[in-house]
């Protein structure tokens, strides 16, 4: 997959004295990295700066002898040499803890320079479990164990100390995507569509916008795993975020793909296609507006007529005539439904009449009494309970009750496509603020 593994500054250990300071022929040998230093993987290596050298501080002659030695070979890039000498510095009996802690910063440097990567990862665990290592750079280290794994492609060892890292408290984002590219790349797609999806929701959270990258990688591990739900979730963020209309093409292509789905939601299906921007040609708007006057709905015909002509679509083909006798037709039609609907509200003996009805109502601006007759017609008993339920809540959300239009939404089941579609709305309502 090419999403990138973050990238890190890198300089090395350098600037290493020994001084002999004592009668006994000690010396002393301090180790001073550039601060903030970081690797640009496989190589480098970045040890601390040592805050409060005490007089305890100071190497005996066998270990800072074999230590420079470690040192000229590493300059001198002969990491086999470099590595036995550190060997020879750790052998020394009855060494001192600030012995121990500069051999494991220059077996360190040593292994991440020459790729050495359980070495290295070793000698950083210690540095990190060390009091001498300021909180920073053990970030650093932690960072360091996880590209260098990663880089190496032993993705066992970079989920390893990337997750001991986070359970320990750590913050760093970069920790986050070696961990779930980690997962995926050893086709855990689980765990890599877990961690991910705990960082977008994060993201959100916090007010920002989660990137691209982040999300492909979601849905690629939830088209992996086949959560359709998962992935048309995914899908509706992709396009709210960053609209295009392949993703959209995605999210209609995933609800509309229930082979039970019932005849009866042919008009909502094509509301689902229009809030998509899938609908394109001036045939296609004619349809759909046609489907909503069958529906008894010609306000809803009216406002996709004119999406149509809005959208720059209708009025400017071949078709125009005939657009312009259609639009005229159900302008009429609203009039005449308006004029009549009280009368008909009255004489409505069935559950799907007091449906229609109250859409009515709501589409022409009269919500609360729109919503109580729709109410009245579910009680009632309409002839699919789930399809009614999806229209109450496309009611609702129309007149600006986003709280109430999801909820709606949510409790409808089924399988006949209305609760693909009733969560398809539920997705969009929860990714804009705007009621649809």
């Amino acid at each position: 997959m090419p999403w990138p593994i973050i990238r890190a500054m890198t300089r090395s250990w350098k600037d290493i004295q020994l001084k002999n300071i004592t009668s006994k022929s000690l010396f002393r040998l301090r180790g001073r990295l550039l601060a903030g230093a970081m690797m640009v993987l496989p190589v480098a290596m970045t040890v601390v700066p040592l805050h409060g050298v005490h007089a305890a501080d100071v190497l005996g002659q066998k270990v800072g002898t074999s230590l420079q030695q470690a040192q000229t070979a590493l300059a001198a890039h002969k990491y086999p040499q470099a590595m036995a000498a550190i060997d020879a510095a750790d052998a020394v009996t009855g060494k001192t803890e600030y012995e121990s802690y500069t051999i494991e910063q220059m077996r360190a440097a040593v292994a991440a320079q020459s790729g050495n990567v359980p070495a290295a990862i070793s000698a950083y665990d210690k540095l990190i479990a060390s009091s001498r290592t300021p909180a920073a750079t053990k970030e650093q280290m932690a960072l360091a164990e996880g590209s260098m794994a990663f880089t190496a492609k032993d993705y066992p060892q970079a989920i390893a100390v990337t997750e001991k890292y986070i359970k320990a408290g750590g913050k760093n984002p970069q920790m986050l995507t070696i961990l779930i590219q980690a997962y995926y790349l050893q086709h855990d797609y689980a765990n890599a569509a877990r961690v991910q999806q705990g960082q977008i929701d994060a993201t959100i959270k916090a007010g920002a916008r989660p990137t691209e990258n982040q999300l492909q990688l979601l849905a690629a591990c939830q088209s992996q795993l086949h959560d359709t739900t998962g992935l048309t979730r995914t899908y509706v963020q992709l396009a709210t975020y960053y609209p295009k209309p392949d993703y959209w093409a995605q999210v209609v292509h995933s609800v509309l793909s229930n082979p039970n789905m019932a005849p009866g939601l042919r008009l909502d299906i094509d509301r689902v296609r229009l809030e998509a921007g899938l609908v394109k040609t001036s045939a296609e708007y004619m349809d759909i507006t046609e489907l909503a006057m069958q529906a008894g709905l010609p306000q809803l015909a009216l406002d996709i007529i004119n999406q149509g002509y809005s959208s720059g679509v209708l009025g400017h083909d071949a078709t125009a005539p005939r657009t312009e006798k259609l639009k005229a037709l159900v302008t009429q039609g609203v009039a005449e439904r308006k004029a009549g609907l009280d009368a008909a509200t009255a004489q409505a003996t069935t559950g799907n009449a007091l449906l229609t009805a109250g859409y009515n109502y709501v589409l022409f601006g009269q919500a609360d009494k729109g919503l109580a007759v729709m109410k009245q017609g579910i009680a009632k008993g309409p002839t699919d309970i789930n399809i009614a339920r999806l229209h109450l809540g496309l009611a609702q959300a129309a007149a600006g009750q986003k709280d109430a239009a999801i909820a709606t939404l949510n409790g409808v089941e089924g399988t006949n496509g209305a609760r693909d579609i009733a969560q398809f709305w539920v997705l969009k309502l929860n990714a804009a603020p705007a009621a649809h």
